[in-house]
């Protein structure tokens, strides 16, 4: 089975764009992020920026495992539907993750009916993922390799022969290593350490 281990998301937040139908305007914002925490960072400074429009509507989807991404659509206010699964379906399409769109709308004095909002609120979502510079990142795992000083040119070696990336490292009697893996590599990695007598591998929790 082929083990997927990249992912898309964006290097950066997009410049803000914006779309206009029949007088309202609607303001878009992509921004790469890690957490809620983040989520909410982002929107909260949208609501100061733009004190007196009407809606602040957004989605964003976290997580780079298929099976356990969250996600989540929000109309704030906006007939159901009509605004956070718009902006989600944009965030499908380009197929992204880590990453939250918010679209702040200012109403111009003539609705727009649920089809309207569909289209501006997809339209403007679109636009500020096109702005933005989307980038494939790798998953990986981390590991601490314990070992003795006497066995460092048999870890060294490992490391090289595979072009192990070291994040950080305590080499004195007692030494301590810790790598970045691609998930696909990680298996044979653990194994090739674990062949070795006196060697202790260990996946950390990141």
């Amino acid at each position: 089975m082929d083990i997927k281990d990249t992912y898309k998301t964006l290097s950066k937040p997009s410049k803000e764009v914006l779309f206009k139908d029949k007088n309202s305007k609607f303001f878009g914002y992509a921004y790469p992020v890690k957490d809620e925490d983040q989520v909410k960072e982002h929107i909260e400074l949208l609501k100061k920026q733009h004190h007196s429009a009407r809606h602040w509507c957004y989605a964003y989807q976290l997580g780079t495992d298929e099976n356990n991404l969250q996600f989540r659509a929000n109309d704030d206010g906006e007939p159901n539907n009509s605004a956070g699964m718009p902006i989600y379906g944009q965030i499908q399409s380009f197929e992204v993750t880590n990453v939250l769109i918010v679209v702040v709308r200012y109403f111009g004095g003539v609705k727009l009916g649920v089809g309207g909002l569909i289209n501006a609120y997809k339209t403007t979502a679109q636009m500020a993922l096109e702005d933005s510079k989307i980038v494939t990142r790798t998953i990986n795992k981390n590991f601490i390799i314990s070992f003795d000083y006497k066995n460092m040119n048999k870890v060294m070696r490992i490391i090289k022969e595979n072009n192990l990336k070291i994040v950080g490292q305590t080499l004195e009697l007692d030494c301590k290593i810790e790598i970045s893996v691609r998930l696909k590599e990680a298996s044979k990695t653990k194994d090739s350490f674990q062949s070795i007598y006196e060697v202790d591998i260990k996946e950390l929790e990141i």
